[in-house]
């Protein structure tokens, strides 16, 4: 009887102790459902707005409105000041009683562009944000949609890959890394393709194309609808140093010998050693945004012999930056205006290109004229937008419809 006196005992203690776990566990659910309903309530976002894709997880802050300004959310409530750092500009943050910091901005324009938080002076990436290799630092972005550039997105049509290579430099006597994008169809076949040598920026590297200006994205839809050749595109990292000096990026042909010989030396030979490519001139081009259109510029006209397409897109060796001066066309590419025809037999594509509201236009303007009065083909094109990714996107995508054809 004692026995089973404890037995039914420890079955009521059990059973008390389950009526009391399930009784949490349905005031926990009440709690959480009513938790979301009054996070449900309080996340009345205005009409039209969105969380851009570089939000991690598509969080709901940073916001952009219809007129394609920016609300910013921040919760530090230890903080005693706290700004939003966007495209050079600071604003500053209101502080609730809760401890949220927000602001709005002022309306951006269309494309990509990197921020930063400053809490109490210190400039730090925003952990709502995916973060990207720019600045020379890992930086926080956000995405302004721009409406009927579907081209630089995702979609239903056959796709390429990228992949992250490392060859081995004897410049900097290191390994380095390349990434390279290989067209739908590369592993499936045995033909040989052209290819794109793209170079980034300052402050940038070999991730800046493939991850930043959506070069996958751009090359896949533009073969998909035939408006562009089966291609090869090899991003690489151009801030080289020299073991005697010298560097990758400089508005000199000299401050250009590092990186040149990286690119003819180096990088070409591994990429026609290990992928399927044509070797001769005619299937190679360069290109490159700012400091790269620079390198692209020096490089690809001064290598006829290597390259016979050439794209430069916002340098700002022909003016509107610190430290440039009157550009010498003939000094800098010999023959170049005094010997037009050969110029132009040479280059299949000579393609340049900058943003409306760069710095650099004007100056970039009145050198292709130069260049145009001189009997130069060069191709032309300017962009809305200043020095930034939404422009150096319509840069490649309109430069790659010109290639190998």
């Amino acid at each position: 009887m004692y026995f089973c006196r404890s037995i039914f005992m420890n079955l009521g203690i059990m059973m008390k102790r389950m009526s009391r776990i399930v009784l949490a566990y349905m005031l926990m659910t009440v709690f959480c459902a009513q938790v979301d309903a009054q996070q449900m309530r309080r996340e009345q976002f205005p009409e039209g707005s969105y969380s851009p894709v570089t939000n991690i997880n598509r969080n709901s802050y940073p916001r952009v409105l219809k007129d394609g300004s920016v609300m910013f959310r921040v919760n530090a409530p230890q903080a005693q000041s706290v700004q939003i750092d966007l495209c050079g500009t600071k604003y500053d943050m209101l502080k609730s009683e809760d401890g949220v910091w927000t602001v709005t901005t002022s309306p951006q324009v269309p494309g990509f562009h990197y921020y930063f938080l400053i809490v109490d002076g210190v400039s730090v990436a925003d952990p709502a944000s995916q973060s990207f290799y720019g600045c020379s630092r890992w930086s926080s972005a956000i995405e302004i949609r721009e409406e009927g550039m579907d081209v630089f997105e995702v979609k239903n049509v056959p796709h390429g890959e990228v992949r992250t290579v490392w060859y081995y430099s004897k410049v900097d006597e290191e390994w380095r890394p390349l990434m390279v994008y290989t067209p739908a169809g590369y592993n499936e076949n045995t033909q040989s393709y052209p290819v794109v040598y793209i170079q980034h920026g300052g402050g940038e590297d070999h991730r800046g194309w493939m991850e930043q200006g959506r070069t996958a994205q751009i090359m896949d839809n533009l073969i998909a609808a035939g408006k562009a050749v089966p291609m090869i595109v090899v991003s690489s990292n151009s801030n080289v140093r020299s073991r005697n000096g010298g560097f990758g990026g400089g508005y000199s042909w000299q401050g250009m010998q590092a990186f040149r010989s990286e690119m003819v030396d180096n990088i070409i030979p591994f990429v026609e050693s290990h992928y399927r490519v044509k070797k001769d001139r005619k299937s190679r081009a360069m290109c490159g945004l700012s400091m790269g259109g620079g390198q692209s510029f020096y490089i690809g006209l001064r290598s006829p012999d290597v390259f016979a397409h050439v794209g430069v897109f916002s340098t700002g060796m022909f003016g509107g930056i610190r430290g440039a001066s009157d550009f010498d066309l003939e000094k800098e590419i010999p023959g170049m205006l005094t010997d037009t025809k050969t110029f132009n037999r040479q280059f299949d594509v000579f393609f340049v290109s900058c943003g409306e509201q760069d710095p650099r236009i004007e100056y970039t303007r009145n050198i292709v004229k130069k260049m145009r009065d001189g009997g130069l083909a060069v191709r032309f094109n300017s962009y809305p937008g200043d020095h930034e990714w939404q422009v150096w996107r319509k840069s490649l995508h309109e430069f790659a419809q010109y290639l190998f054809k």
